[in-house]
């Protein structure tokens, strides 16, 4: 027997969509929260079907409401047995999805005509009959109206049937993707017409997972770029040598030109060098106003401009030619002969403190030493290099297991997830711009998601199938987190989201804090068993 479905319908609905909204039964959940996953338990989903099954307008709304509720016994069960089976046949269809095509026999349409009619008998006040007295069905169906009764047993069927229509996806059904897609007047035609009902209902599933070849993750080889600013000596060294500065004060310098360890106020500009002989053309990307050049971080510019303007005072301009390197950031201006000049306004010295044991508190709280200033910096340092090692490695190792993966991805997954990656830019844009309710309307309205999720196709994919790689490999290589682990992370992000005064959903928050632990279990298993080569570039 079938794991229990309930659904639970509210009896004091007043108002309903318009008729032309008949056939969506199911609408989609367009907030933007956590990632939808396939129910774990039935009851996750008979929630999300009580939450979604909303009546249809009918011209007796309330009486047709309670009706309704009354005919599926307010709170129906597959175990609620029908008078007859069901027959329901599963075609599959593109990106996952599942067609069940629901035959209800006469029977149980006739039962749940009978639930109708008693219901309507119970709560209706027909004029010469007192409330709860049986009124003859002729009268009842005079006084009500056909079709309100029509409509009112149709809905019954419907929700009462659909729970067991669904028994054997429910498991691996995608929460808000369920639509039944016959038109609502379509099964009112067959039931008029038949005394029974049809209708189809279309369901998103876990998509099946297959590697290219299989196990293929099992033998991963990534090679890892590392950038060539990534050394912690190096790091902790630069980070002593300002710390030291902020110590200092900067003086005027009056007697003599720049030395390495001044600050100087510049005027760049520059122009090209023709080798044609052409005309010169002014270069914007090297021009600046008021630049302030530290002389001991000259090689953030470009090589040779440092010692070029050495010996330069105040007041003063120099002109000089440079060649861009070939591996210059800006590609325009890779290999560019330019002819530069700078004008010197400003020129400083840092007065600064001796460094020794006496500033080691200033440097950094807690020191006592110098030695113990390097030592923690370097600490530091070694863990930011670290994480950074650790993040590029995982960054390769999603990049490959991607492509070893085919997957026919389901169209509510993928919305949900670019859904999901649009929210997420749109809080930080609106904690970084502070929008106005205008603008925010505008950036969340349907069309403007939907060109994200156009422009962002690959990408949205990409994270999908890495998404579902790790999940298969969590489940086949069996690895685990513990409880506390779990409890723990919950917790921390139901204080994040009371910090930050947002609504959340604790069965999404659990379900979400659940992938974070699967894919870090995942990723630790894959850098172990990983073929990984470290270049710097």
């Amino acid at each position: 027997m079938a794991t229990p479905i309930s659904i639970q319908l509210n009896p004091s609905i007043l108002s309903f969509p318009s008729n032309s909204t008949k056939a969506h039964f199911f609408q989609p959940n367009d907030k933007f929260l956590l990632k939808q996953k396939p129910n774990s338990s039935s009851r996750q989903f008979s929630s999300f079907l009580q939450q979604q099954l909303p009546l249809h307008q009918l011209a007796s709304a309330r009486l047709v409401a309670i009706a309704a509720a009354a005919a599926s016994g307010v709170v129906e069960t597959v175990e609620d047995k029908l008078p007859a089976d069901l027959h329901v046949t599963e075609t599959q269809e593109p990106n996952s999805r599942i067609r069940l095509t629901v035959e209800v026999p006469t029977v149980v349409c006739e039962d749940c005509y009978k639930k109708v009619i008693k219901e309507f008998m119970r709560r209706s006040k027909v004029p010469g009959f007192r409330p709860g007295k049986n009124v003859p069905e002729d009268i009842l169906v005079g006084f009500v109206g056909k079709q309100n009764i029509q409509n009112a047993v149709v809905e019954a069927i419907l929700k009462r049937t659909l729970p067991h229509a669904m028994s054997s996806v429910t498991r691996n059904a995608y929460e808000d993707s369920i639509r039944i897609v016959t038109k609502f007047e379509d099964m009112e035609k067959t039931y008029l017409s038949l005394n029974c009902l049809r209708y189809d209902v279309v369901v998103d599933v876990a998509p099946e997972i297959k590697w290219k070849p299989d196990d293929a993750y099992k033998n991963i080889k990534v090679v890892v770029e590392l950038d060539s600013d990534m050394d912690a000596q190096r790091a902790s060294e630069k980070e002593l040598i300002r710390r030291h500065k902020s110590l200092g004060a900067l003086k005027i310098v009056t007697d003599r030109g720049l030395q390495v360890g001044d600050v100087a106020v510049i005027d760049i500009s520059a122009t090209t060098i023709e080798q044609d002989g052409s005309e010169a053309k002014t270069i914007p990307a090297a021009e600046s106003k008021g630049f302030n050049f530290d002389t001991e971080e000259g090689d953030n510019v470009l090589p040779g401009f440092r010692d070029s303007i050495i010996g330069i005072k105040r007041g003063e301009m120099k002109s000089f030619p440079l060649v861009f390197p070939d591996s210059w950031k800006q590609d325009d201006l890779r290999g560019v002969h330019a002819q530069f000049t700078v004008a010197c306004k400003e020129l400083f010295y840092r007065d600064l403190p001796e460094l020794n044991d006496s500033i080691a508190e200033r440097l950094l709280p807690g020191c006592s030493s110098v030695e113990e200033v390097k030592q923690a910096l370097l600490q530091r340092c070694l863990e930011v290099e670290q994480a950074a090692k650790d993040q590029a490695t995982d960054n390769a190792i999603l990049d490959q297991l991607y492509k070893m993966v085919e997957v026919d991805i389901p169209q509510s997954l993928f919305q949900e997830q670019g859904r999901q990656l649009y929210g997420a830019q749109l809080l930080q844009l609106q904690a970084n711009m502070k929008l106005n309710e205008q603008q925010l309307a505008s950036l969340s309205s349907p069309r403007a998601v939907n060109e994200f999720l156009e422009t962002q196709k690959e990408n949205i994919i990409s994270i999908i199938k890495q998404n579902l790689a790790v999940g298969d490999i969590f489940t086949r290589e069996n690895l685990q987190f513990s409880t506390e682990e779990l409890v723990k992370e919950v917790q921390n992000s139901i204080q994040e989201f009371q910090q930050h005064q947002q609504e959340y959903d604790e069965d999404r928050v659990k379900l979400q804090v659940q992938e974070v632990l699967e894919g870090a279990k995942v990723l630790e298993w894959l850098r172990e068993n990983a073929e990984i080569q470290y270049i710097t570039r």
